[in-house]
């Protein structure tokens, strides 16, 4: 039997994704370093869900939450650092490394059908783009990384440098790694949400002004509700977007579009 897989449950998008899996009638696994908010939404799913604590950062945790699928049929990544959540090395490991690996450590799992779907971030659609950079990101789990970030004269310890970063590194990594799932009949996207009504999202948005001017700039003109997020991902697991593999899909309400004209 197919197995989903939300990771980053506990809470926001997660969580409203995770429900709407619930519905699916396959084996469920929530995942989350907070283990006890994803067996709260467990329990509001039903009996049967399943519950694993998982850190993106933990080689070890990633690998074991892989061990545990014999047949994937959706994976939803979710869990990732936002610039108020860590320092930039923590972010670096949560919202890339981690990811690298866990591509990896599930293809054994794939068969025809197997879909994922990692979040990556409206700001990987802002790092301007640079061959130099792409090249150090697009290594993620090379043992030179950091020194490859120092290179470049960025502090790998910055966090809203890291966070944009990352999320670029992210989309690249579901653009290279792609190909390899499709050999296995699966598929593999990111998702870049934009500024989402969740208190994480609220969280960086009070930090960072900026953000609520990109709200204000942006065709909605307001956040993103998670069940918006929530409804995109449910097309992009269905099969009738079998197409759609090796891309990244912006769901911000404009607010790209909107900071690149004001620019």
């Amino acid at each position: 039997m197919q197995t989903d897989i939300v990771i980053g449950a506990a809470s926001g998008m997660g969580a409203a994704i995770a429900g709407q899996l619930g519905a699916d009638g396959r084996r469920l696994v929530l995942a989350d370093v907070d283990e006890a908010g994803a067996r709260k939404v467990a329990a509001e799913i039903g009996p049967d869900v399943e519950v694993v604590r998982c850190d993106l950062a933990s080689a070890d945790d990633v690998a074991a939450l892989a061990g545990g699928i014999e047949q994937l049929g959706t994976l939803v990544m979710t869990a990732g650092l936002s610039p108020t959540m860590g320092a930039g090395r923590r972010i670096y490991e949560v919202d890339l490394l981690g990811p690298a690996r866990l591509v990896r450590a599930f293809e054994a799992a794939l068969g025809e059908g197997s879909v994922g779907v990692l979040f990556a971030s409206m700001a990987a659609h802002l790092v301007p783009p640079s061959a130099e950079v792409e090249a150090v990101l697009d290594d993620p789990l090379a043992p030179g990384f950091w020194d490859g970030l120092t290179a470049l004269g960025f502090d790998p310890d910055e966090p809203s440098l890291a966070y944009a970063l990352a999320k670029r590194g992210l989309v690249r990594l579901v653009e290279r790694e792609a190909r390899r799932w499709g050999r296995h009949g699966a598929r593999l996207l990111s998702l870049s949400p934009g500024i989402v009504d969740t208190p994480m999202g609220r969280a960086e948005a009070a930090a960072q002004p900026v953000m609520a001017g990109m709200v204000d700039g942006s065709a909605l003109g307001r956040m993103i509700r998670p069940d918006e997020i929530a409804v995109v991902v449910a097309f992009l697991t269905s099969p009738t977007a079998t197409a759609m593999t090796g891309t990244d899909v912006l769901v911000d309400g404009g607010a790209v579009a909107g900071f690149t004209v004001s620019q």
